[in-house]
């Protein structure tokens, strides 16, 4: 599984962005004090994720308590903004942005987070929170340090904007509120969280994660890897499978340039080979696939994450499968795709030199909250 010293770093590389610029410039001679205190926190906060992975999901809570915490932080946010900031931030619900989704560097709909206060950004932070688990939040957060590596692995020179770790919008459309239709989203590269709530159901996709390095190939954190667990299990769950299951499973021995379902607002068709299916799999091949698939639910708030997967497990299975696409080793392009009746999951390694990831959850019905909020409207009109 991934190793706690990844969460360890990731704290680490992005503690400044917690705690503002007075422990920014202290924050190499600080490492060795603080190093050990962080290795703890990161055992302790991704507790839930190894659970929730090893041992399965848990029957879902008889309530939802990250809605009113994601209501009230919501509130929080926009109550520390200047008129003029809260122009920046907040649009209507039926704002066509509301579904504009993206994962490469431009210029976003909403506040950039080089432009909120100390203040603010925890605010901001908390509201990011809500709508992850203590895994995804702290994958969330590593992503947006990645940016300095990258900035440094491309060599770009100081006040260079196009790498920037803040460089992250918050938009929220619609009034946050108990009773009606809200959203909001927390996007730069390689990150897009999309939330819905409706009436207290909450819609967590399209949700995107990408990392470039995949793995770090020099420096200080040469070898760190913020997606071991989505390469590393698919490629040993391949590797698995017999002549007769590999030729259902790989589907294309060139792997796909990208998330073949790219940033669209509703996920594009996939053509007619999906696969290995599930029912095709041996015990410990099927096992394999729980556990990818938790990795990627396992970044979901933890009551989304157990609901979806006994939906999955109830009524999914038979129709999962699984595709590959690219070469089997590692270091060499590769893509694969996890396809249910509800929902996607696709990832891909083909950018520089194969060391560069997207991953993305999609849901046919549930992306943008659309399902929620079909039903919302026919019961309320």
């Amino acid at each position: 599984m991934v190793l706690n010293l990844f969460f360890t770093f990731t704290l680490f590389q992005n503690f400044s962005l917690f705690a503002g610029p007075y422990f920014c410039k202290k924050q190499t001679r600080m490492k060795e004090r603080i190093l050990p205190y962080l290795a703890l926190f990161a055992f302790l906060a991704t507790g839930s994720y190894f659970a929730f992975a090893s041992k399965g999901a848990a029957a879902p809570p008889a309530t939802r308590p990250r809605d009113p915490e994601m209501l009230a932080a919501a509130k929080g946010f926009l109550g520390s903004l200047t008129a003029e900031q809260r122009q920046l931030t907040q649009f209507t619900f039926d704002n066509e942005g509301r579904e504009a989704w993206n994962f490469v560097p431009m210029v976003r709909q909403g506040l950039a987070y080089q432009k909120m206060s100390i203040e603010q950004r925890q605010l901001c932070l908390h509201l990011v929170r809500t709508g992850l688990s203590a895994k995804g939040y702290m994958q969330a957060k590593g992503i947006m340090g990645w940016e300095q590596i990258l900035s440094e692995l491309e060599g770009r020179q100081p006040g260079d904007n196009y790498r920037n770790p803040e460089l992250y919008y918050l938009a929220i459309f619609g009034e946050p509120a108990a009773d009606e239709p809200w959203g909001w989203r927390f996007e730069g590269h390689h990150l897009s969280l999309n939330y819905t709530s409706v009436t207290g159901a909450l819609s967590v996709t399209p949700q995107f994660m990408g990392t470039n390095p995949a793995r770090v190939p020099s420096g200080e954190y040469a070898g760190m890897r913020l997606m071991a667990d989505e390469e590393d299990l698919a490629r040993q769950l391949v590797l698995s499978f017999d002549d007769a299951q590999h030729r259902l499973a790989v589907i294309s021995a060139t792997a796909f340039p990208g998330i073949v379902t790219g940033a669209g607002r509703v996920a594009a068709a996939l053509g007619d080979k999906k696969g290995l299916p599930y029912e095709a799999m041996l015990p410990e091949q099927q096992e394999l696939l729980d556990m990818l698939i938790k990795v990627y639910l396992g970044r979901m708030p933890d009551d989304v994450a157990d609901a979806k997967w006994r939906t999955i497990q109830k009524e999914e299975m038979a129709q999962v499968s699984f595709a590959w696409a690219g070469s089997l080793r590692q270091g060499e392009g590769h893509y694969y795709r996890i396809l249910g009746k509800s929902f996607l999951v696709e990832y891909d390694n083909t950018q520089n030199d194969a060391n560069h990831i997207h991953t993305v959850w999609r849901d046919f019905t549930g992306d943008f909250g659309r399902d929620l909020l079909r039903e919302h409207y026919q019961h309320s009109h």
